[in-house]
């Protein structure tokens, strides 16, 4: 069962094209029936929306956590909305960060923006495809001082990563002992698409996860 937020959340991004049906071609070389570019979230009612879902999400998750970090760089404009929904919807007034891809030598110096990482520190990002922004990100704060609490994103596609009977997700929760929250994930996308009415989708994407989906 999908909740209010998701169903809003996934429509709109079919809305604005950030949720597309058909046949793609992945980086993994897989052929996908959908494809999710979070690129799309580009005004700013768009990326507010957006904002709301993930403090939704959180909100629904009940995590702990004292300031969100966003890695460079779709992270940096989620934190940021995040932040702000948390703020406006949630009444969580909380720090964040994010860091640049190269450190700066000169100003105010160093690799990350913001709030300095303390504490128990959330990452916000769109998907995890290898899982590299978000080692890296962890690196970042343990390297701070601080404790990664959890990972949030927009998508759990639900698929082992290539060479791996683990999806992306897994393997982060297995290496780190930290949760991973999504907005989303393939099981609501196909809810929605069989509330939809959409059978031919629906098809498509049972037949992916069967080749590609995680065991139960």
């Amino acid at each position: 069962m999908t909740l209010a937020y998701q169903t809003d959340f996934i429509d709109l991004c079919v809305r604005l094209g950030v949720l597309r049906f058909g046949s793609f071609t992945l980086k993994s070389g897989r052929e996908s029936p959908y494809f999710f570019n979070a690129g799309l979230f580009n005004s700013g009612a768009a990326i507010g929306a957006v904002g709301r879902a993930y403090a939704a999400a959180l909100e629904a998750s009940g995590l702990e956590f004292d300031m969100l970090f966003g890695p460079a760089y779709k992270g940096i404009p989620l934190v940021t909305i995040t932040a702000a929904a948390l703020a406006q919807h949630a009444s969580r007034n909380l720090p964040f960060a994010f860091n640049r891809k190269e450190a700066k030598d000169h100003g105010e110096g160093g690799s990350i923006i913001g709030s300095p990482l303390k504490d128990r520190v959330l990452i916000v990002d769109d998907v995890i495809t290898a899982g590299t922004a978000i080692r890296e990100s962890i690196d970042i704060i343990r390297a701070a001082g601080a404790q990664a609490a959890g990972v949030l994103l927009a998508l759990d596609r639900q698929e082992r990563a290539p060479e791996s009977r683990l999806s992306a997700v897994q393997e982060v929760r297995s290496e780190f002992g930290i949760p991973v929250i999504t907005v989303i994930d393939l099981d609501d996308l196909m809810h929605h698409t069989a509330l939809q009415g959409r059978k031919d989708d629906l098809e498509r994407m049972q037949s992916y996860r069967k080749r590609y989906g995680l065991a139960d």
